[in-house]
């Protein structure tokens, strides 16, 4: 399999689970187990999130563009401005997220980067969103939102690092836990990955080598991740409206099912 194609199935790959509550990266364990490395790993990394990122950024521009704006020149006290408070809990929930990233991400991902490891964090992420479908429908949104419970969503946000455990599967569920409406809880999971994902590219950028750099592969991996997690996110954003969130545990089930076959064979 040549380069290009291995880069076009893997920024497929990213850009799906990114935004499906299934785990982009227990999903790269596996995939990686067939398909080559594509040039400098690090730097396909990399692009391969700066293609996740530019579906959010799209989707949720009006929200982004009103926080400035709202900073600035918003009507009523500073602190009760939408605009204000939805940046100060990206804050908040980015706080965690940073910690446990700086300080764990290296030995989860030691822990986690065979697939046994992964089968198992795939059936727990199952397990809970499968019990989201028992969790009543919240109404807090930014305006009613405490400081605690942006520390918890950033919380499970970090524990998202472990290969396995989605990202956006966690933070939804948390939202929803902590009495978040439905549509909330996933703008609220999407806009917080923005630092996250930002800070991720700027933590690794340092490590990247460009002398290894293939442009080609890391032109195909970014626009297969940015319209596959276009296509991926208008679906769960739909699904988690429609209550249907919880349908991902079943998949999960399998694939751990999967994983754990691979690494016990």
């Amino acid at each position: 399999m040549n380069d290009l194609v291995a880069a076009a199935i893997l920024g497929v790959v990213q850009g799906i689970t990114e935004f499906l509550p299934v785990s982009s990266s227990g999903h790269l364990v596996l995939f990686q187990q067939w398909l080559p490395p594509v040039g400098d790993h690090v730097a396909f990394d990399l692009v391969l999130h700066l293609g996740t990122l530019l579906p959010v950024l799209f989707v949720y521009r009006a929200e982004l563009l009103a926080i400035p704006r709202d900073v600035v020149v918003g009507e009523g006290p500073v602190l009760q401005r939408t605009g204000v408070r939805l940046l100060l809990l990206m804050f908040i929930g980015s706080v965690p997220t940073a910690v446990i990233g700086l300080v764990f991400q290296d030995v989860f991902e030691q822990l986690f980067a065979n697939p046994v490891s992964v089968g198992v964090a795939f059936a727990v992420t199952g397990f809970v969103l499968f019990a989201t479908r028992y969790m009543r429908q919240g109404d807090a949104t930014e305006g009613s939102t405490r400081w605690w419970q942006a520390l918890v969503v950033g919380i499970a946000q970090g524990v998202a690092i472990t290969p396995g455990v989605s990202r956006s599967g966690s933070t939804i569920a948390a939202g929803l836990l902590l009495g978040f409406k439905r549509e909330f809880a996933a703008r609220y999971s999407f806009l917080l990955s923005i630092p996250a994902i930002s800070g991720a590219f700027l933590l690794k950028a340092k490590d990247m080598e460009p002398a290894h750099v293939a442009v080609g592969p890391l032109v195909i991996g970014f626009l297969a991740a940015a319209i596959s997690g276009y296509l991926a996110l208008v679906l769960l954003l739909r699904l988690v409206k429609t209550g249907d969130f919880s349908r991902f545990a079943w998949y999960l089930w399998a694939i751990a099912a999967f994983a754990l076959y691979l690494g016990l064979r």
